[in-house]
Order: C-alpha cells, then sequence, then structure tokens
C-alpha cells in the first residue's frame, strides 16, 4: 500500500472511531442523581448506557446543600432524576422540573416507610401519665435509606423501571445489570448479619449525626445521637451522654465527616475515648458499608 493511502487509511479509520464514540455517547441518557451512593446504584444498573450527573458534590451536606447555576444549567440536558428523600430536594425539585419539564422524576424512596427520628430514651425524663409513657419528637423523618441493603433493593427496583421507562430498547441490559445487582446487595447483607451475628443483638452506638438508624433496624443494633434534627445537644444533654458513655464504657463516637465534630470531641475527651469518621455519603457504597460495619462491630466489644 502506497504512503498516501495508508495516511489516507489511517485517517478514515481515526474519524470512523470518533463517529462511532460520538454515536455511542449521544445514545446514553443523562440521569441525575442527588447524592454519591446513588451515583453508585444507577451505575450498577445502568453501566454504560447512561451518564450520571451528582448534584452534591463530595463533602456537602445534602440537608442544606444549593446547587450552583452550572448544575442549573446542566439540568436542562436531564432525561430522568432519581430523587431519593433527602432535604434539599424539598426546595429544589419543583426548580430543577421548572428548568426541564421533560425531565422525568423518580422518587425511589416511594413505597419506604420512613422512621422518624426520635431522641433515645437516655433524654427522655419518665412522666407519671399511664399510657403515654415518654414523650417522643416525631416531627422529622429520617432520610438515610440508602445505608440499608434491605431498603437499597426496593430502590434498585424503582431505578430499573424509571431507566426501562426512558430506554426500553436496552430493557434486557437494564434486567440482567439489576439482578447482579441484587444479588451484590444480597451478599452484602448476609456478610453484615454474620457480622453482627454473635451477641451484637440490641448493642447500642454513639454517633454525632443520626444517619445510622436504617443500618441499626437492619442488624438488630441501636444508634444513640448527640444531635438531633440539626440541633447542636444541650449541656444537660452533653452530660448525660459522659455519663452514659462512661455506665456503657462506650469508646467510639462515629462522626460524619461533612458536619463539626466538635461535640464529638468533647465527650471523647470526657469519657477518654476517640471519634470515627464513618461517612454515610461515600461514593462506594459497598466497601463503605463493610468499612463502617467493622468500625461499629469493633466499637461494641
Amino acid at each position: 500500500m502506497k504512503r498516501g493511502s495508508v495516511i489516507s487509511f489511517i485517517m478514515l479509520f481515526i474519524l470512523s472511531a470518533g463517529i462511532q464514540a460520538l454515536a455511542s455517547e449521544s445514545t446514553k441518557k443523562n440521569v441525575f442523581v442527588s447524592i454519591l451512593p446513588q451515583k453508585y446504584f444507577v451505575d450498577a444498573i445502568g453501566g454504560e448506557l447512561v451518564d450520571i450527573s451528582v448534584i452534591v458534590p463530595p463533602n456537602h451536606n445534602p440537608e442544606d446543600y444549593e446547587p450552583s447555576p452550572a448544575q442549573m444549567v446542566q439540568m436542562a440536558k436531564a432525561d430522568m432524576y432519581f430523587a431519593v428523600g433527602v432535604p434539599f430536594e424539598n426546595t429544589w425539585l419543583e426548580k430543577f422540573s421548572d428548568i426541564n419539564p421533560k425531565m422525568q422524576v423518580v422518587y425511589t424512596d416511594a413505597g419506604i416507610e420512613k422512621k422518624p427520628i426520635d431522641r433515645h430514651e437516655i433524654f427522655e425524663p419518665r412522666t407519671e401519665n399511664p399510657g403515654h409513657g415518654h414523650e417522643h419528637s416525631h416531627g422529622v423523618l429520617d432520610p438515610h435509606i440508602w445505608l440499608s441493603p434491605p431498603l437499597v433493593k426496593i430502590q434498585a427496583g424503582d431505578i430499573l423501571k424509571g431507566l426501562i421507562d426512558i430506554d426500553p430498547g436496552h430493557s434486557d441490559i437494564y434486567n440482567q445489570n439489576y439482578l447482579r445487582f441484587i444479588e451484590q446487595i444480597d451478599r452484602l447483607d448476609r456478610e453484615l448479619k454474620s457480622v453482627f451475628a454473635q451477641g451484637s443483638l440490641g448493642k447500642k452506638f454513639l454517633v454525632f449525626h443520626p444517619a445510622w438508624g436504617y443500618f441499626a433496624d437492619a442488624y438488630g443494633l441501636i444508634q444513640i445521637s448527640i444531635e438531633i434534627e440539626g440541633k447542636d445537644p444541650k449541656a444537660r444533654d452533653v452530660k448525660q451522654l459522659i455519663e452514659y458513655a462512661k455506665q456503657h464504657r462506650i469508646k467510639l463516637i462515629f462522626v460524619q465527616p461533612q458536619l463539626s465534630p466538635k461535640y464529638a470531641e468533647l465527650i471523647a475527651a470526657e469519657i477518654g475515648g476517640r471519634i470515627i469518621f464513618a461517612d454515610p455519603l461515600a461514593e462506594n457504597w459497598v466497601d463503605n458499608m463493610r468499612s463502617v460495619a467493622l468500625s461499629i462491630k469493633q466499637a461494641l466489644k
């Protein structure tokens, strides 16, 4: 083959490959999620057929996050938004839909009964009111449903339905990916049940922010939170927590890295303990769940 022909062939090959890449890119569905763990879920089911954008970046709090102007512009190209029920969605989902009325919104928390974030009974004075027991606050529901493998299976089903709805031509691929993801969740669930199988039932662990309630429910544990409903603890609460931790020999306090560890550090110093960062918003969901489970197991000893 002559030199000129070789060059022409190479250029034609490069051009063809570029066109194919662009065509492949254009067939991807643009989907948005609120938090990084959701990216893991959608990627597991959508794979190379989806282009995923995450609204809340690392080290930011989804309770009060405000999307950037650039993110608002990007929202105009979204085919679908997978909501999970975090607080900022209450304000911003309607605005996202105003920007892009054609965008479909899938509420992956639909059908999941959320639990109220209650203060633990160690903070509640006993009352002499027969038939009523302790007074609890039921005003705030816990949004952290992605930290329970059984609840993630429900979310995965909603993600599957959403992707098939906007891309029915690839339903076989989505279904295959979904089944593999469900198997992965089931393996993780069995592994975590094994971690907490011996002597952990009803054991309590101390957290700053009450993110791990559904996780605790799934594995027979009880979380005790320093912060409730986004409010710093009162001096009386801190004193009660210190006394309780000393009484139950609690030495580890789990802190979310997106939040200030000030009160956790204060309590840790008083009980001769230390804080451990446990991120409920880590992107690698499976590895993070394993890591946090092992840390909590260590804290229960």
